[in-house]
C-alpha cells in the first residue's frame, strides 16, 4: 500500500507538470541569453553544447526563493537531496546525488577551490550571500580537480571582485532567529583595481532543545591588472560556534517514541564550534600558447567538538550509563595549487592543460567518556564533570598531485568531442594512539602508523551532438564515460583510526538529450546514467566503535529529468523527476555476529524517487511570490532493507514586494513541518537526524545600486 501511495504522489506531481507546460504553450516569446558554465573544464562552456548533466542555479533565483541554506537553494535541481543538518552540525548539511548520500562522495567547489577537498567537504561554514550563481555537475569529475568526485561537483561561484549590487539586509526568524548582511563593492585604491567586502552574521535558534547555531562571517575579493597580466586575491574568514542537536536512534525498523521528537541527548556544554579562514591568490597572463591561469590557496580551520550519542538498546532510567560522548579538537591545514593552461589549437579545439598540487594535514586530539542521561536528555550532565576514560591522538598527511589535459574539440558545427586524462600520484601517512584511562595507571590500548602511495589514471571521454537549431533553440544529444578514483576519506572521528582503507574507484556512463525550444522559454534535459563502485567508504560498527570501511562493491543506476517553462521575465516554473537505484553488490557486512550478504539491497537512505515542482513569480518591482514542493520517496533507514520510512512533501513558500530600492519579504519553510529522518549519523549506530521544524524569516534588503 506505500509503495502504490508513493507512485501515486509522483503521478501527481508530474501532472501539476504537465498541466503548467501546457498552460504556457500559447506565451508569447521571449530571448534567452545562452548560460555558460566552467566547473567541467576550467573555461566557458556554453550549456547547451556540455556532454554531462549540468544545472546552474542563478543568484537571482537564490534570491528569489529566499534560499540562506544548500538544501532550499538546490531545491530545483533534478536528482539532488539535501538533508539539513547531519554530524557536521545543524549550520551543515548532507547532499546526496546520483542516490548517494555519503559526505565525501561529492565535490565542493567555492569560487574555483576545492573547499575541505583534502578531507570532507566544508559544508558547515559555506556561505550563500552574494553568490552569482551554483552550478551542479552530476557524475564524477576525473579530469579538473585534485580532489576529485564521484556522484557530482556543487560548485558556488561569488560575485567577482567590485561586482554584484551594494546592499544591506536585515531579517528576523523563528525562536529569536536573525541576520544581517552587507555586500559593498568597494571604489578601487588604485588605477584598474576592484574590490569587494562582504560582511554577514546569523543566528539561528532550532526547535530542539539547546540547539541551533551563530555564524559570522567575512569576505574580500580583489582584483586588477599587474603586470601584463590580471591578478586577483581573495580573503575569507569565518567563526561559526554550534549547539548540536541529537540524532534520533531507530528500534524494531522504526525510530523510537522511547525518545521525544526535539529531545537533545547532548551533554550539557555540547558544542560544533569552528574558526576557518582561507587566503587564495589568482593570477591570468596572456602568452603564445593561450591564457596561463594560476592559483594558490591557503585553509586552516580550528574546531572544538563535544558531542555524545546514546548506545544501541540505550537504558531509560537516567541513571545508568546510556552515552558516550568526547571532547575533541581538531585541526586541518589545506594547500591547493593549480596551473594550467587553455591553448586555442585551431577555431574548433581548444586543449586545458597543467599539473595541480592539493596538500592536507589533519590532527585531532579527543578525550572519551560515558554518561547517563533520560532519553529527553532533561538530565542531561556537563560534559566537564565526566571522568574520562580514553584519550585519543589522530594525525594524517596526504598529497594529491595530478598532470591533465582536457581537450574540446567542434568536430563540426553540430558535433562536439570532450576528453580528458589525468594522471594521479597519492601519498599519504597517518598515525594513532588510544590510552585506556579507567585504572590506575594509564595504559596503551590501541597505536599503529600506515603509510600508502598511489598511481593512477583517470579519465573522461564525452561526445554531444546537436540535432537542430534555431537561434538559441536547439535539440542536442550526448554522452560520456568517466573513470573515477579517489583516496578514502579521513573523518577525524574521535578514536584513533590509523589504517589507511583501499581506495575508491567508480566506472561510469551518462547520455540524455537537452533542448530549448519556443523562443528560449522551454529548457529541459533529460538524462540516463550507470556506475559501478568499487571500495566505497561506508560507516559501520568496528569492534562495537564506530568507523569506518570499504564496502565492496556498488551498482548506481538511475534517470533524471529538469524542465523549466519561462511564461515571461518574471514569471517561471519549474519540474524536476529522477528515479535512483543505488544497491550494494558483493559487501559482506557482520550483523550481531552473522556474516550477511547485501548483494542487491539497496543503500540505506536512497530513496527510489525524488520529484519537485516550483512556481517563481519575481518582477524587477511589485509584488513577489514563489512555492516549491519537494517529494522524497521511500528509503531503507539500513543496509539489510528491514526498516522503510515513508516517502513525504515539503513546501517552502514566500511572499513580497520590491520598491525602487527596498525589497521586504516573508518567507517559510517546510510549511508542511515534517520532521521525517534526512540522514544518518556516522557516529551514533542506527541514528538518523530529522528535518527541522518549520520556520519563518521576515527581512529586509535595500540595494545602494548595482556595478
Amino acid at each position: 500500500m506505500r509503495k502504490s501511495a508513493g507512485i501515486r504522489r509522483v503521478r501527481r506531481t508530474l501532472a501539476v507538470l504537465a498541466f503548467g507546460a501546457s498552460v504556457c504553450a500559447s506565451a508569447q516569446s521571449t530571448q534567452q541569453l545562452e548560460p555558460v558554465e566552467v566547473t567541467t573544464s576550467k573555461i566557458p562552456i556554453a550549456l547547451s553544447d556540455v556532454a554531462a548533466d549540468v544545472s546552474v542555479v542563478s543568484g537571482a533565483q537564490l534570491r528569489a526563493l529566499g534560499a540562506n541554506d544548500l538544501r532550499t537553494a538546490l531545491s530545483l535541481v533534478a536528482g539532488v537531496d539535501i538533508g539539513p543538518g547531519g554530524d557536521g552540525g545543524p549550520a551543515s548539511s548532507v547532499p546526496a546525488l546520483w542516490g548517494l548520500r555519503e559526505f565525501d562522495a561529492f565535490l565542493l567547489v567555492v569560487d574555483g577551490i576545492p573547499s575541505g577537498g583534502a578531507f570532507t567537504p566544508a559544508l558547515a561554514t559555506l556561505n550563500l550571500a552574494n553568490v552569482e550563481r551554483i552550478e551542479v555537475v552530476k557524475g564524477a569529475a576525473p579530469v579538473s580537480y585534485g580532489a576529485t568526485s564521484f556522484v557530482g561537483v556543487i560548485h558556488v561561484i561569488h560575485y567577482a571582485a567590485g561586482q554584484g549590487p551594494a546592499q544591506v539586509e536585515i531579517g528576523v526568524g523563528s525562536r529569536g532567529s536573525a541576520h544581517l548582511a552587507a555586500v559593498i563593492p568597494l571604489s578601487g585604491l588604485g588605477d584598474g583595481w576592484s574590490q569587494s567586502l562582504l560582511v554577514d552574521a546569523d543566528k539561528n535558534e532550532l526547535a530542539t532543545d539547546r540547539a541551533g547555531w551563530d555564524r559570522a562571517h567575512l569576505l574580500y575579493r580583489g582584483a586588477g591588472e599587474v603586470g601584463a597580466g590580471r591578478f586577483s586575491v581573495d580573503a575569507d574568514f569565518t567563526h561559526l560556534t554550534q549547539d548540536p542537536t541529537s540524532p534520533h536512534p531507530r528500534e524494531h525498523g522504526v525510530l523510537t517514541e522511547r525518545v521525544p521528537l526535539d529531545a537533545n541527548t547532548n551533554p550539557r556544554g555540547a558544542e560544533q564550534d569552528e574558526d576557518r579562514g582561507q587566503l587564495a591568490f589568482g593570477y591570468v597572463l596572456p602568452t603564445a600558447l593561450g591564457d596561463w591561469s594560476t592559483r594558490l590557496a591557503y585553509a586552516r580551520s580550528d574546531a572544538e567538538n563535544v558531542r555524545g550519542f546514546l548506545r544501541e538498546d540505550f537504558a531509560d532510567d537516567g541513571v545508568t550509563h546510556n552515552a558516550d560522548g568526547f571532547h575533541q579538537r581538531v585541526h586541518r591545514t589545506e594547500v591547493y595549487f593549480d596551473s594550467h593552461v587553455a591553448t586555442t589549437l585551431n577555431d574548433r579545439a581548444t586543449l586545458v592543460w597543467g599539473l595541480d598540487h592539493l596538500y592536507g594535514k589533519g590532527d585531532q586530539r579527543s578525550d572519551n567518556f560515558e554518561y547517563a542521561t533520560l532519553p529527553s536528555g532533561a538530565n542531561a550532565p556537563d560534559w566537564r564533570t565526566l571522568h574520562i576514560d580514553e584519550a585519543t591522538r589522530l594525525d594524517d598527511r596526504r598529497n594529491f598531485t595530478g598532470l591533465y589535459a582536457d581537450l574540446e574539440y567542434a568536430v563540426t558545427d553540430a558535433w562536439r568531442l570532450e576528453a580528458g586524462l589525468r594522471f594521479n600520484h597519492t601519498r599519504e601517512s597517518a598515525s594513532g594512539i588510544g590510552v585506556d584511562l579507567t585504572g590506575d595507571v594509564p595504559e596503551v590500548a590501541e597505536s599503529g602508523s600506515d603509510r600508502r602511495n598511489d598511481d593512477r589514471w583517470a579519465g573522461a571521454l564525452g561526445t554531444s551532438y546537436r540535432f537542430w537549431q534555431d537561434g538559441n533553440d536547439h535539440l542536442t544529444a550526448y554522452a560520456s564515460y568517466r573513470d573515477t578514483f579517489k583516496p578514502a576519506v579521513k573523518d577525524f572521528g574521535p578514536e584513533p583510526e590509523f589504517d589507511i582503507l583501499e581506495p575508491e574507484d567508480a566506472q561510469s556512463g551518462e547520455i540524455g538529450l537537452k533542448g530549448r525550444n519556443a523562443g528560449g522559454r522551454f529548457e529541459w534535459d533529460v538524462s540516463l546514467f550507470r556506475m559501478n563502485f568499487h571500495n566505497l567508504v561506508v560507516s559501520q560498527d568496528v569492534d562495537g566503535l564506530p568507523g569506518l570501511a570499504n564496502a565492496g562493491n556498488e551498482r548506481f543506476k538511475g534517470a533524471e529529468a529538469e524542465a523549466r517553462w519561462r511564461f515571461d521575465d518574471d514569471l517561471s516554473v519549474v519540474g524536476t523527476w529522477a528515479w535512483h537505484d543505488a544497491r550494494f553488490a558483493d559487501y559482506v557486512q557482520d550483523f550481531d555476529g552473522t556474516p550477511t550478504q547485501l548483494d542487491g539491497k539497496r543503500l540505506e537512505m536512497s530513496p527510489a524517487h525524488l520529484a519537485s515542482v516550483g512556481l517563481v513569480y519575481a518582477p524587477a518591482q511589485g509584488l513577489r511570490a514563489h512555492v516549491v514542493a519537494d517529494y522524497v520517496g521511500e528509503r531503507w533507514l539500513n543496509k539489510r532493507n528491514t526498516a522503510l520510512a515513508d516517502s513525504y512533501t515539503t513546501i517552502d513558500a514566500g511572499v513580497g514586494y520590491a520598491f525602487d530600492r527596498w525589497e521586504l519579504r516573508l518567507d517559510g519553510y517546510n510549511l508542511s513541518d515534517r520532521r521525517d529522518a534526512v540522514a544518518e549519523s556516522e557516529l551514533g549506530d542506527a541514528q538518523y537526524y530529522r528535518l527541522p521544524a518549520r520556520s519563518y524569516w521576515l527581512s529586509a534588503r535595500y540595494m545602494f545600486g548595482t556595478h
